[in-house]
């Protein structure tokens, strides 16, 4: 019998090596370069004995499309992967659920709404998809990057501001704003070009590609996290030997734990580097005026996610996912959906 794609044995040879092939998540980010690299090509093949080893490129420098990747695992094509959630919510407005726009502010509550999605998420990517949710991670909070100065959210109508989630342009919309939804990699050119005023991207993520040196304000108010999951397509899982597939549930959870709380320490890292304060140790720093989120912007936040986040979501997903909402993240985020 043929090996499931991406897993690779050789029947003649028992002892040798299991290899299998993994999409990772954004180049250049310390999600990737700090964790899933390393857990990947160095920790696995240690903790297996040499018995599993693997090989991982980011998806945007293996030439593919955040868009693409879900689809590709459910065909097979690409047998282990990170998905960008908010971004597959493009094409399943349901994927996007634990992240909404506007709905975690903090890494608290983060953490509670994804934990309340979670059983469902891997409901759907199973028995939709054909795939296997193995974890969940999360990338450091995503805040407002400016051009020009601003003294909270209401000064930020008719702007053209970068978004990278249907979601995100909701929020932005209702904030008087244009929405530009591009890539991560296309944030710099966009800022630099002057196509936009703003940019919506993750703390310490900006500091990384340069942000901070083309932007001159920074909102300190997390408009949401970018969860990602590693999935598996649910052939090349199952050809896995046994003792593989429980070193890496065994294993995994160390690592979404370590990506969690470093993307908590490096949101507050972040917004210091941009800023030119300390602590920072592994950005840049910068000379942004930071923006603290004001009494005033709490409740436009939440009266935008009530009455424009929240609906057209459900809009977009149907009168079912209000269902599946008030019955998992609504009762511990305080908002109920309402069916059209």
């Amino acid at each position: 019998m043929a090996a499931a794609p991406g897993v690779q044995a050789q029947s003649a040879a028992p002892a040798a090596p299991v290899r299998i092939r993994i999409v990772g998540g954004l180049a250049n980010v310390n999600q990737y370069t700090r964790h899933e690299e390393p857990f990947w090509t160095t920790e696995i093949p240690r903790l297996s004995g040499g018995k599993l080893s693997a090989e991982i490129v980011p998806f945007d420098r293996a030439g593919l499309r955040a868009q693409e990747v879900l689809r590709l695992v459910q065909l097979g094509a690409v047998p282990f992967a990170t998905l960008l959630l908010s971004v597959s919510a493009g094409e399943d407005p349901e994927l996007g659920m634990p992240d909404l726009a506007g709905l975690n502010t903090d890494m608290p509550a983060a953490r509670r709404s994804m934990a309340a999605a979670r059983p469902y998420l891997e409901k759907v990517l199973r028995e939709r998809y054909g795939v296997e949710l193995l974890a969940t991670y999360v990338y450091p909070a995503q805040v407002m990057f400016c051009t020009k100065p601003f003294t909270g959210l209401s000064d930020l109508k008719g702007r053209r501001i970068r978004t990278s989630s249907p979601a995100q342009s909701d929020l932005v919309e209702a904030l008087g704003a244009t929405p530009v939804q591009t890539g991560f990699a296309e944030i710099l050119p966009n800022v630099k070009s002057g196509n936009v005023d703003c940019a919506i991207t993750g703390a310490m993520s900006g500091n990384t590609i340069g942000l901070h040196e083309a932007t001159t304000h920074l909102h300190t108010m997390a408009i949401n996290w970018g969860p990602s999951a590693f999935v598996a397509n649910a052939a090349a899982w199952k050809a896995l030997p046994p003792d593989m597939q429980a070193l890496i549930k065994r294993e995994l959870p160390g690592l979404e734990r370590s990506i969690w709380n470093e993307s908590e320490r490096e949101t507050l890292e972040g917004i210091a580097c941009n800023s030119g304060g300390e602590p920072c140790t592994a950005g840049r720093k910068g000379r942004m005026t930071v923006v603290r989120a004001s009494a005033a912007d709490e409740r436009r936040r939440r009266e935008i996610f009530a009455s424009t986040v929240l609906p057209r979501w459900v809009q977009r997903c149907g009168n079912t996912c209000a269902a599946v909402w008030n019955q998992t993240i609504g009762p511990v985020a305080g908002f109920e959906a309402h069916t059209r």
